[in-house]
């Protein structure tokens, strides 16, 4: 008889824990088709259709169906851009003329006056200096000092205006002078290059025009970090961006502007310009854009692609930031990747900085995870019921 209850009670024990089990798989089952909350980790719907998110409950998003717009990426979305880029025009015009500029003296000039037939007012014979080191320093009062002539105020005024000046005032001394006006150094005008480039620093402005392209070559062209679709330019306190991407790709000339006096041009880093991808793909992680910008398709690429074991390829999102009539609002664009060949469209749909890319996980692996979470709770209470019910019985 004994041995017979303990049989007895063995089946007991093993009957409740099968019955735990099922009632808690039955349970969760009931879970799973009453709610998707149980899922771990974040999950969006593979179907867009207007405003609605399919599968899904609006009352579930009580705060993103009035600022979310949802579409899909296809050859409708992807036509409008193309057809804009091909009838846009760009200026082939630089803003402005350069036939009227004049580079105007200013203190710390060197300028290098030459009186023909008179070589004693010129550089001295014989000697062994530059025309920069022996020319007429114009002192930080704008004046130069000329044999003859005196004290002679030249600042603010071009080298044509200088020699009539001289001109003029040696006549006096010398029938029928020849005189010639160059300068010599151009130490007084500069332009401030900083950011991404080469070797940032101040460029000076010579009589030759100096255009925004002119001073990022003179300092050595971009670093591979510089985003050349941002050139700020600072003048007078006022920031006006510029593109060279714009200038270099479309021949826009209006984005190169003539530079003046104290202009300070900042090239912009490209390390802000990327996007985030994340969800079912081999590496979720930041990636960079290029100079040329990024597609979608490179972006998936750089990630190592989709996770073919656990991602929908139904459910590729790109999220971004958007503003309609002043008010904040999400543009949530779905592609649907389950035919290979609709990555052709991914690598027409352009990317823009800060973009969030978000590849949903298909419903087995959800369950799958579903199941890993939940298992070890199961174990705990099976195995929990066994070591009770062999401590009430020591004999079981």
């Amino acid at each position: 008889m004994p041995l017979m209850s303990r049989s007895t009670r063995r089946r007991d024990s093993i009957s409740r824990g099968r019955q735990t089990l099922l009632d808690m798989g039955a349970g969760l089952v009931i879970l799973l088709l009453s709610a998707c909350t149980v899922v771990p980790g974040s999950n969006m719907s593979a179907g867009v259709s207007g405003n609605s998110w399919f599968g899904e409950d609006k009352d579930e998003l009580p705060e993103l169906p009035d600022i979310v717009k949802l579409h899909s990426i296809t050859t409708a979305i992807l036509l409008p851009a193309t057809q804009e880029d091909s009838s846009s025009s760009v200026s082939t015009m630089p803003p402005e003329e350069e036939s009227e500029y004049e580079y105007l003296v200013g203190a710390g000039d060197v300028l290098n006056v030459t009186v023909w037939d008179h070589p004693e007012l010129t550089i001295p014979a014989g000697s062994l200096r530059s025309a920069a080191e022996s020319g007429n320093w114009v002192h930080a009062d704008g004046s130069i000092f000329y044999p003859y002539v005196g004290r002679i105020e030249v600042a603010g005024l071009d080298v044509t205006e200088i020699r009539d000046l001289i001109t003029q005032r040696i006549s006096k001394y010398i029938e029928s002078p020849q005189v010639d006006v160059t300068v010599a150094s151009f130490r007084s005008q500069r332009v401030y290059v900083t950011g991404e480039v080469a070797q940032p620093g101040a460029v000076p402005i010579t009589n030759i025009p100096m255009r925004l392209i002119d001073a990022v070559n003179v300092v050595g062209g971009l670093s591979k970090f510089a985003d050349w679709r941002k050139v700020t330019l600072t003048r007078d306190g006022v920031e006006t961006t510029y593109s060279l991407q714009a200038l270099y790709q479309k021949g826009d000339a209006s984005q190169n502007i003539l530079l003046t006096n104290n202009d300070v041009l900042n090239v912009g880093s490209n390390e802000d310009n990327k996007v985030f991808v994340l969800g079912e793909v081999k590496e979720a992680r930041s990636v960079f854009m290029t100079r040329n910008g990024l597609s979608l398709a490179g972006a998936l690429s750089d990630t190592g692609g989709l996770n073919e074991m656990t991602s929908n390829a139904r459910g590729v999102f790109v999220m971004r930031r958007g503003e309609k009539k002043g008010e904040p609002r999400i543009d949530v664009y779905q592609l649907n990747a389950k035919n290979a060949a609709a990555l052709v469209l991914a690598d027409q749909f352009e990317l823009k900085p800060r973009d969030i890319i978000y590849v949903t996980a298909a419903p087995l692996a959800r369950w799958n995870r579903v199941i890993q979470q939940i298992l070890p709770t199961v174990q705990t209470i099976y195995y929990g019921a066994l070591a009770e019910d062999r401590l009430t019985d020591p004999d079981n």
